[in-house]
C-alpha cells in the first residue's frame, strides 16, 4: 500500500485536516479502526469491498463515512486508488446539510447527497487525471464550490479540543456546564455537528489514545489503567467491541489505521 498526505488550502483548512491519497498496487486488507473524522472518499480506480471474506460487498465509488463504533476490513482490489477527505470535527457541516448523526455506521453514495451531475463530473475527472497533485486539486474545487456560508461552530470545536485533551476521560455533565449550555442542548448540537453522542465520541478517543499509546506501556494491564479502565473485562468487552478483535489478538495482527 501507498499512502500519502497532503494539507488542506487556507480556505479549506478550518473545515479539512488532511486529504489521503491511497493505492494499492497488488491489493490489500487492511482493518480500518472508528476514528473521530467524518470522511469522503473518491476512487479513481480498482474497486473496494468491506466485510469478511465470503459475506464482502461493494463500497460505492464516492460515498461520505460516518464515524463508526466498530472497526472495519477493507479490501482493495488490484490497482486501486482513493483521494481521502479527512474532515474536522463538525467540518463537514459546512459542505452537506443532512444531519452528521444521520451517517452514524454508515458508508452513503455521494450521489444521495449531492447532485449526481457534480459527482460525475468530479469522478470524470479523476479517472483524467495525471498526477496526485491534480487529483488534489481536483477535489479542493469540488470542495470549495460546495462550502456554504456556515461557520463551525465554535462551542462544539471547544468541547471536542477539551476531550481530546483529556484523551477522552470526561464527565459530559460537567463538561456541559463549563460551556454554560444544558446537557440537552449540548448533546443535541454535539450529535448534529459531529455525528455521535459525546459520550461515545469520548469512548472513540479514549480508545483510539490507547492504540496510539500501546508501545510506551509496560504490558496490556497498564495501558487499560492508563485508559481508564480498572475493571479487565470491561476493558476487554470495549475493546473487542470495538476493534472486532481481543486485546492480545489485536496486537499480534498485520497494519491498521
Amino acid at each position: 500500500m501507498n499512502m500519502e498526505s497532503y494539507l488542506p488550502s487556507a480556505i479549506l483548512s478550518p473545515y479539512v485536516s488532511a486529504y489521503l491519497i491511497i493505492e494499492s498496487k497488488d491489493g490489500m486488507e487492511n482493518r480500518v479502526m472508528p476514528d473521530t473524522a467524518v470522511v469522503m472518499s473518491f476512487r479513481f480506480g480498482g474497486k473496494v469491498m468491506t466485510g469478511d471474506a465470503g459475506e464482502a460487498t461493494d463500497l460505492p465509488v464516492t460515498a461520505l463515512a460516518g464515524l463508526r463504533r466498530t472497526s472495519r476490513l477493507l479490501h482493495y482490489a488490484p490497482g486501486t486508488g482513493n483521494v481521502l477527505v479527512k474532515f474536522r470535527e463538525g467540518g463537514a457541516t459546512a459542505f452537506f446539510k443532512t444531519p452528521l448523526h444521520e451517517l452514524f455506521d454508515t458508508h452513503e453514495s455521494l450521489d444521495q447527497l449531492v447532485q449526481r451531475h457534480k459527482i460525475r463530473e468530479v469522478e470524470e475527472r479523476l479517472y483524467e487525471a495525471k498526477n496526485n497533485l491534480q487529483r488534489i486539486a481536483i477535489v479542493e474545487q469540488f470542495l470549495i464550490a460546495a462550502l456554504s456560508s456556515r461557520q463551525p461552530d465554535l462551542l462544539i470545536r471547544n468541547a471536542v479540543q477539551q476531550i481530546k485533551t483529556a484523551a477522552g476521560h470526561v464527565k459530559i455533565k460537567s463538561l456541559a456546564a463549563d460551556l454554560y449550555i444544558s446537557q440537552d442542548a449540548f448533546e443535541k448540537r454535539f450529535r448534529r455537528s459531529v455525528g455521535t453522542t459525546p459520550k461515545q465520541f469520548s469512548a472513540i478517543v479514549r480508545l483510539r489514545h490507547l492504540l496510539d499509546h500501546f508501545p510506551e506501556a509496560d504490558s496490556l494491564t497498564e495501558a487499560a489503567y492508563d485508559a481508564g479502565y480498572y475493571d479487565q473485562a470491561h476493558f476487554i468487552k470495549d475493546f473487542r467491541a470495538f476493534t472486532g478483535q481481543t486485546p492480545q489478538a489485536f496486537f499480534q495482527q498485520a497494519t491498521w489505521w
